[in-house]
């Protein structure tokens, strides 16, 4: 996938990426299960907070809140070894290190994006296919906007340690993973590793420095 192509997927992740949209009711939360739960807490936690001045007026402080509030619910280190597929294996812990900070920094800013523009959406939690028992579920949602058709958007989690994490996310069906999987790998193939982690360092301080309106990933 060419970085046009990337470009349009990022631009389109920022209305539907809301890791999970607006709450449900309180009621309906507690017949929720573990994980459901998981992407129901840090949304109302997201779509609470960033909505204040404060954040939707200073792109780096709602950053720094995003990134505390998801920190404990994203397995960002799964995330970077599947995304870098055999180049996480050939690559120094340095390499490795920095990598999955850069990258974490695009994501959070995705989520940032997404959560400061648009907030009138709600969520619907559809039945889980699969047994919490196993360590891994796919949670299934469809985000809701009035006069609009439902947009699927569905949450590969993992159970680390006794918790559930998020470390993909599919939206009508397109993996958010495997779409970067395949821009990076590509990238790292053509001019290898420390050409990608220094493209990421610099795509992510320009980012601070437009305003938010204009945020691209």
């Amino acid at each position: 996938m060419n970085a046009q192509a990337v470009l349009r997927y990022a631009s389109c992740l920022r209305f539907v990426l809301l890791l999970c949209g607006v709450s449900a009711a309180s009621a309906y939360a507690e017949q929720l299960s573990p994980p459901q739960q998981v992407i129901q807490q840090t949304s109302n936690q997201l779509q609470s907070s960033l909505q204040k001045p404060e954040y939707k007026e200073d792109f780096r402080k709602a950053t720094e809140l995003v990134e505390r509030i998801i920190d404990p619910h994203v397995d960002f280190e799964r995330v970077s070894m599947l995304v870098l597929g055999k180049y996480w294996k050939t690559a120094t812990p340095d390499q490795r290190e920095r990598f999955k900070k850069e990258f974490r920094t695009l994501l959070v800013r995705t989520y940032t994006t997404a959560f400061t523009e648009y907030s009138n959406w709600n969520i619907r939690y559809l039945p889980m296919q699969e047994s919490t028992e196993s360590g891994k579920v796919m949670v299934r949602t469809e985000v809701l906007q009035e006069g609009a058709q439902p947009i699927a958007v569905n949450y590969r989690m993992v159970q680390t340690g006794g918790e559930w994490k998020v470390y993909d996310v599919l939206i009508e069906g397109i993996s958010l993973l495997q779409n970067y999987r395949t821009s990076f790998t590509n990238q790292v193939a053509q001019t290898g590793l420390e050409p990608l982690i220094k493209d990421l360092v610099q795509r992510n301080a320009n980012a601070f420095k437009e305003p938010l309106a204009h945020k691209e990933s």
